[in-house]
């Protein structure tokens, strides 16, 4: 039963599609508004898991299970051409899932280590995205993306990690850690420049290695319930050369 309800999803013919440059990188995102007829077999799904667990291989602050596959592959079917084509990924590069699943926020601001306390990329392959599906009805926080004010990097890649990293650290040095609690303003390191709303049936694309942070709220957001927590679809791709 489970298995027939994810099959029922289907991609919303008249989505609506716009592309954003953010910040001073002018970094494209991909936001496409009513992707999905409708999500609540997918929500369904995710309902019908019974517990998520943490994920013990990244630093997200909750709960985590897997997406049904041909969600996955419905979602990637309609949107890989317009990566290819808003990134200007090489042509012989070939698409390649790496992790896919239905994320909750669950961790109490206490309960946060010193990484979880501050903004995030990925990855620092420029060829690796991260695909953001909002499923509940909110209001719930929404994803927003940050500027080193030392480096003046919103993107973290090979050549820069060097330096973002030295001068992180030389600011836990002089500062001492992050304070406690989710990363939701700017502060003296980090400028959030963009924030990504936050609306049901909301799907967002953008590169991996953009500093980024969930804006927690702390009464509506932490809630490993599917039913009524920030509950996301999130899908993680590579473009590999052959």
């Amino acid at each position: 039963m489970v298995e027939t309800q994810s099959k029922q999803f289907q991609v919303n013919q008249g989505f609506k599609l716009q592309v954003i440059k953010v910040g001073q990188e002018q970094t494209p995102v991909i936001i496409i508004d009513d992707f999905g007829v409708n999500c609540d077999a997918v929500k369904n799904y995710a309902c019908q898991q019974g517990k998520f667990d943490c994920d013990a291989s990244s630093y997200y602050p909750g709960v985590r299970t897997p997406l049904p596959k041909p969600y996955v592959i419905s979602v990637l079917n309609a949107v890989y051409k317009t990566i290819y084509q808003v990134y200007n990924i090489p042509p012989q590069r070939q698409l390649q899932p790496q992790n896919y699943y239905f994320s909750l926020i669950s961790h109490q601001p206490e309960q946060l280590k010193s990484l979880q306390r501050m903004p995030h990329f990925d990855t620092l392959n420029p060829y690796y995205f991260a695909i953001l599906h909002y499923l509940n009805d909110g209001p719930h926080g929404d994803t927003g993306l940050f500027r080193h004010i030392p480096s003046g990097f919103e993107r973290i890649n090979p050549k820069r990690s060097d330096d973002y990293f030295s001068a992180a650290q030389h600011h836990v040095n002089t500062y001492g850690q992050p304070k406690p609690g989710y990363f939701v303003e700017s502060d003296q390191q980090y400028y959030l420049y963009e924030q990504l709303r936050y609306r049901a049936n909301r799907l967002v694309i953008y590169p991996g290695n953009l500093l980024h942070s969930v804006i927690v709220n702390n009464d509506t957001d932490i809630d490993d319930n599917p039913q009524t927590g920030r509950l996301t679809a999130n899908i993680f791709v590579d473009f590999v050369a052959p």
